[in-house]
């Protein structure tokens, strides 16, 4: 249960009126219920650090949880955020999936021979298999009150001189536009930025889809930017700059001298001339002027005068950039690829960060992903918070973040969704984690299966979509929704169902609601979840031991892991070689992954602790296994394979290690 609902809009003045409702402009079915949510306020839970890393003077902040609760904290701690962008799900349908990779045995003498080898190209020992993480499938009117939400939410912990940067594709972007005119305001809309993100798409009996959107506000009528430069290329001098001045040999381009408006005539060479319908002058008499006697002005055969923009100042300064990103390619090969299925080019949040902040300005991205705003952020010297409510979106951040050599606070709203990492896969397993749960043809898709009672009948199972982050908390909104909708639906013989959930705003207040509501007869039983995620959660197995160094100076303590277990992870790689061995040929077997006894290819990252055995975590020395196999020590890429141990200075007291699939398990040592 949260601790309390902190209010999307600021406590009322003594003598001000209290909002009552919200008036929504894009109507659509369920509009109304998210007044509902509004008034209740954003749901703060307990907070809890994981991990410091660095001194972090800044209070950087990496935090798993949900946007609007992470919100709630924020506003909570009285911390104001000078400029957010957010990349969210595109309610485009697509599933999203991880390449997992079988590292190298170190145990294995022969890997250590074929070092310099390029073993990307061998696939015989580049083994990997895919993981759903999850799934961008959308009912379009939830996803619209979800969006809602969270943009109120990110809204109440904007500064003043706050914007957004809202990027998303032609799916959803129309509908949202609306939303963010309804929110911020239609009069602090500053630009539709188009972004070209790819060269061609060969899209069957359409256009090919080359661009995503990104809509940008402003909180109120004062805001940062700064103008932003590019490179001209050859063929924009070649194809602009073709007039040359005879006095000078100067190219230039003869550009406009009017701007959008009306306005009173000017003189030009001692003649009063009118500007163009819907247009006037954009410089006054004066300037004008001036600009006539140091020769900037040219006049076209029919004596219209337009303003001389020389190709040498051009070159100097750069093209202004302007609302069509088309010189921003997609990250696809080079040092910044994390191996995130939607990750960002650092290059567009470079544009984006410079131009709408100053350095030491706090910088959110509350869908984070790969973490490129907050790593594009720290090396402009600016503040940080990255939020995600993805495990595997938090590890890759961290691991990034500390290779840039940034210091960071790592955070978990205790909402429950630390329950499980991945809630595509445990929707996948609900059915076998609920006793007696079956599917049930004669029930819709609201109702996750069905239980058998000897004595009623048949019981309806509802099930929060673990991936659908807008029913994960239970409240009148959905106990209405169900009684008024989904129960109606049902057979009349239908006598009970049970209603599970994952947290609740009061149960107490949620049953008394049901004992309120006489619309129905049929009993509503509440179940919490959490009793039944309790199973996934299940820990790997590790042997190891540690060795005295004495090979240099100062000595130490080496690690050295000798055998690890990951039920989990073996798992998946045996449905995984189950499902390829089915769709093998004898023109093209299928080799399956194979794993050694030792368990070591398993291992994607190590952690050791020296400062505490319990509580936050001290990451005194750590190494990760890239996926080539190649390991990082503490952040610093090498080309060394893995020998199997860990080194540290002190003794230590906890070993953490992180499996390919991103599941994390702490031993005391």
């Amino acid at each position: 249960m949260p601790i309390k609902y902190v209010p999307f809009i600021p406590e009322p003045v003594e003598g001000q009126a209290v909002l009552g409702n919200f008036n929504r402009i894009l109507k659509y079915k369920g509009a109304d219920e998210t007044s509902m949510v509004l008034q209740r306020g954003m749901p703060l839970y307990e907070m809890e650090k994981l991990e410091t890393v660095g001194e972090n003077a800044d209070g950087n902040m990496v935090i798993r949880g949900e946007c609007v609760s992470a919100c709630a904290y924020l506003k909570e701690q009285g911390v104001q955020v000078d400029l957010v962008y957010i990349d969210p799900p595109f309610a485009s349908g697509a599933d999203y999936a991880k390449q997992v990779y079988v590292r190298r045995n170190p145990k294995v003498a022969e890997a250590i021979a074929i070092a310099e080898q390029d073993i990307c190209k061998n696939d015989d020992d580049f083994r990997k298999f895919e993981e759903k993480m999850y799934g961008d499938v959308w009912d379009k009117e939830k996803y619209l009150n979800w969006m809602y939400e969270n943009l109120m939410a990110i809204k109440s912990v904007m500064s003043e001189t706050a914007s957004i940067y809202v990027h998303l594709d032609y799916h959803i972007g129309h509908y949202v536009k609306i939303l963010l005119d309804e929110i911020f305001g239609e009069s602090n809309f500053i630009n539709e930025i188009i972004w070209k993100r790819t060269g061609a798409h060969n899209d069957a009996g359409k256009y090919g889809i080359v661009h995503d959107t990104i809509f940008w506000y402003a909180k109120g009528s004062e805001y940062m930017f700064r103008e932003m430069f590019i490179e001209l290329t050859e063929e924009h001098k070649s194809t602009r700059f073709k007039y040359i001045e005879e006095e000078t040999g100067r190219k230039f381009y003869p550009g406009p001298i009017t701007a959008p408006g009306t306005g009173p005539a000017r003189n030009f060479r001692g003649v009063s001339l009118m500007p163009p319908a819907g247009r006037h002058w954009s410089y006054s008499q004066e300037n004008i002027d001036l600009l006539e006697k140091e020769n900037k002005i040219y006049y076209s055969s029919t004596g219209t005068p337009y303003l001389k923009e020389y190709e040498d100042e051009y070159v100097a300064q750069g093209r202004r950039v302007q609302s069509i990103w088309d010189d921003i390619l997609p990250s696809k090969t080079g040092n910044e690829l994390v191996d995130y299925s939607t990750q960002k080019p650092e290059a567009l949040l470079e544009r984006v960060i410079e131009a709408s902040s100053k350095e030491n300005m706090t910088i959110v991205d509350f869908f984070g992903g790969s973490g490129v705003t907050s790593a594009v952020a720290n090396k402009l010297n600016r503040r940080f918070i990255h939020c995600d409510i993805g495990l595997n979106s938090i590890q890759t951040t961290r691991d990034r973040l500390k290779a840039d050599g940034a210091e960071f606070d790592i955070l978990e709203i205790k909402d429950g969704i630390q329950l499980y990492r991945n809630p595509v896969q445990t929707m996948d397993k609900i059915k076998s984690l609920i006793p007696g749960l079956k599917n049930e043809d004669s029930l819709d898709s609201f109702w996750e299966g069905a239980l058998t009672d000897s004595k009623i009948g048949l019981i309806p199972v509802y099930v929060p979509n673990l991936a659908d982050s807008s029913v994960k908390l239970l409240n009148k909104v959905t106990i209405n929704r169900i009684i008024h909708q989904a129960i109606p639906e049902l057979d009349s013989s239908i006598k009970k169902v049970i209603v599970y959930y994952i947290d609740i705003t009061d149960e107490a207040e949620i049953m008394q609601f049901i004992k309120d509501d006489d619309s129905t007869t049929v009993e509503i039983e509440l179940r919490d979840l959490k009793t039944v995620l309790d199973n996934v959660v299940i820990g790997d197995y590790v042997e190891f031991h540690i060795d005295e160094v004495n090979e240099d100076l100062f000595g130490g303590y080496s690690v050295v892991i000798d055998k690890f277990i990951s039920d989990r992870v073996i798992s998946k790689i045996d449905k995984f070689n189950e499902k390829a061995f089915l769709n093998s040929s004898e023109k093209k077997p299928y080799k399956p992954i194979e794993i050694s006894e030792e368990g070591l290819e398993l291992i994607e990252f190590i952690s050791i602790d020296c400062t505490a055995a319990e509580g936050e975590w001290h990451s005194d020395s750590e190494i990760k296994i890239d996926k080539n196999s190649f390991v990082i020590v503490n952040g610093e890429k090498t080309k060394n394979f893995w020998d199997g141990s860990v080194r540290c200075d002190k003794t230590p007291l906890r070993i953490k290690i992180r499996n390919i699939c991103g599941d994390e398990t702490i031993w005391e040592v």
